[in-house]
């Protein structure tokens, strides 16, 4: 186990992603106020661990910190909860909810697609969770099957959307600086591809992709490289299979839409997802029917879509400095201000957020000196300052249990003892020298006689007696057995014994035609039958003239 800050331990990985890989957890302790869930110790849990280039950037932390609050409140039946959140040295970590069930990508390739009705009700259900999300200004921005989990209990089966505000925190302008955008080719949107602004519509282009996947079991769109996968993203037409009724067909092609304009907003496509999987169910009757063929006419855009942070149109206008000069440009003159532009509800000096600060501005009676730390980073350093307990010392990657590799330990070969007589008695060595290392004896079992007296002998005169150990030439024969390193030649004990044969084969076959008469056998041109005869032949006669005689 790893402890991840002062109240988690990390048990097992679950998976690996993009952004960090997901953990098995246990709680130790009762988590602080700063949790959304305080929990209870020995709650399994489930613990995200960014990578090591998302922890090290200093603009992915102040994200960290600062989009903490909307996180953790981010709640619904649909979403992985965010219980907590971890800064600890170089890590940052998300603490969420477990689900013990796999994710609809690995569902769907096990038990294959869902029929139009299911698909339509499963996708509801994950536009149920975007439309919350999009209330409270989160975007997915990475909405695909592998981060949809199952849940399945003894009321259905139900979607739980997760990874929510990673694309979010790792959207950071060190990290993105080299790429066009934040997701999976397969399932980006037209606009992200191009660099466009982004709003909540790329869920949207999402969610018909990973319902296109749930009727025929793979996306719209696929090519042998992410270049062409993300060029039919701009400008082919995804192909209807045969099994798609017209009204889900409908509601497929509005989410795809190349013009983010046109998609529907998240509850509308709740609401028309709906109305489909009544009109095409098989107790359908005449008027869910016709709502379901109307279904285009539920699929409207979002008035007011929210952007995505960190994109163009998401922030604010660049601002102009007004031109005091009459006669024009003057380089020597003084630096202007930019006026602040928060109503009289802000919280700034004059009524509202400084626009161009890039940290909240320090309050009146807040503040020390010029050179002092601002609060935002004192908050950032308590953080990381909190679980310092935790961090005793390097640990050697060869002594930590989830890296390390087992070593097969090679037998070694046990020297043999020389015996020693029970009554001999050894002569005390020198204290001054240091004393070798000899390993225990292990006493031997010896059955019990009665005892007799023993003749009193010097200490001297067994000395002579002692048998030298005869089992010291064996030691390198047991070492060379128990060489692993050794190599071994299958089949090498059957090509011996194969040779050994045919030595014996021929050698027996040299003396038979040396030693019997085969050689005139042959020479005589007989066969076999007439030789046996003739052999029969001449061993009567000869017996006949001994008989005779």
């Amino acid at each position: 186990m790893r402890p991840v800050g002062s109240k988690y331990l990390l048990e097992e990985p679950l998976g690996r992603g993009a952004t960090g890989t997901v953990w098995r957890a246990r709680q130790r302790e009762t988590a602080g106020a700063e949790a959304a869930v305080a929990g209870q110790p020995g709650e399994t849990v489930a613990i995200k661990v960014l990578k090591e280039e998302l922890a090290n950037d200093p603009d992915v932390v102040m994200r960290f910190l600062r989009e903490r609050s909307v996180l953790l409140r981010l709640t619904h039946p649909n979403i992985v909860r965010t219980r907590d959140l971890v800064v600890e040295g170089d890590l940052l970590a998300l603490v969420m909810d477990l689900i013990d069930g796999p994710d609809l990508h690995k569902y769907l390739r096990d038990n294959g697609p869902f029929t139009p009705a299911a698909a339509a009700l499963l996708t509801a259900q994950i536009a149920d969770a975007l439309a919350a999300s999009h209330a409270d200004g989160v975007v997915h921005r990475d909405l695909k099957p592998a981060n949809v989990l199952v849940k399945q209990d003894a009321s259905g089966m139900h979607p739980m959307l997760t990874d929510f505000g990673i694309a979010r925190l790792a959207d950071s302008p060190g990290l993105t600086r080299t790429q066009e955008f934040v997701g999976t080719p397969a399932y980006v949107a037209p606009e992200s591809a191009e660099g466009r602004p982004q709003t909540s519509a790329v869920d949207i282009y999402g969610a018909g992709i990973l319902l296109y996947e749930l009727v025929t079991g793979r996306p719209p769109f696929s090519g042998g490289s992410a270049l062409e996968v993300l060029h039919q993203h701009l400008s082919a037409d995804p192909r209807r299979p045969s099994t798609v009724p017209d009204p889900l067909w409908t509601v497929i092609e509005r989410c795809l839409s190349k013009d983010p304009d046109r998609r529907p907003s998240a509850e509308n496509l709740a609401r028309g997802l709906r109305a489909v999987a009544d009109g095409i169910g098989v107790h359908a009757n005449a008027a869910q029917i016709a709502a379901a063929e109307g279904v285009a006419a539920l699929l409207a855009p979002d008035p007011s879509p929210a952007p995505v942070p960190g994109t163009p149109g998401a922030a604010d206008p660049t601002q102009v400095l007004p031109n005091t000069n009459a006669g024009g440009y003057d380089p020597a003159a003084a630096t202007s201000v930019l006026p602040h532009t928060g109503g009289p509800q802000g919280g700034g000096p004059h009524g509202g957020a400084d626009p161009t600060a890039v940290m909240p501005p320090v309050g009146p009676g807040q503040g020390g000196g010029p050179d002092d730390p601002h609060p935002w980073q004192n908050q950032m350093r308590a953080a990381r300052d909190r679980n310092d307990q935790t961090q005793v010392q390097h640990l050697d990657p060869n002594q930590d249990p989830l890296r390390r590799r087992p070593q097969r330990q090679v037998a070694r070969p046990q020297q043999p003892q020389p015996y020693a007589p029970q009554n001999q008695q050894q002569p005390y060595p020198p204290q001054n020298q240091p004393q070798p290392y000899a390993p225990p004896v292990q006493p031997r079992r010896r059955t019990p006689q009665p005892q007799q007296p023993q003749p009193y002998a010097p200490p001297q005169q067994p000395a002579p007696q002692q048998p030298a150990p005869p089992q010291q030439p064996a030691a390198p024969r047991q070492r060379r057995r128990d060489n692993p390193n050794r190599t071994r030649i299958p089949g090498l004990g059957c090509l011996k014994g194969c040779l050994v044969v045919l030595v014996i084969l021929f050698v027996a076959s040299w003396l038979v035609w040396e030693l019997s008469p085969l050689q005139d056998w042959i020479g005589t041109t007989k066969g076999y039958w007439d030789q046996v005869k003739d052999v029969y032949n001449t061993v009567g006669d000869w017996m006949g003239k001994v008989g005779g005689n």
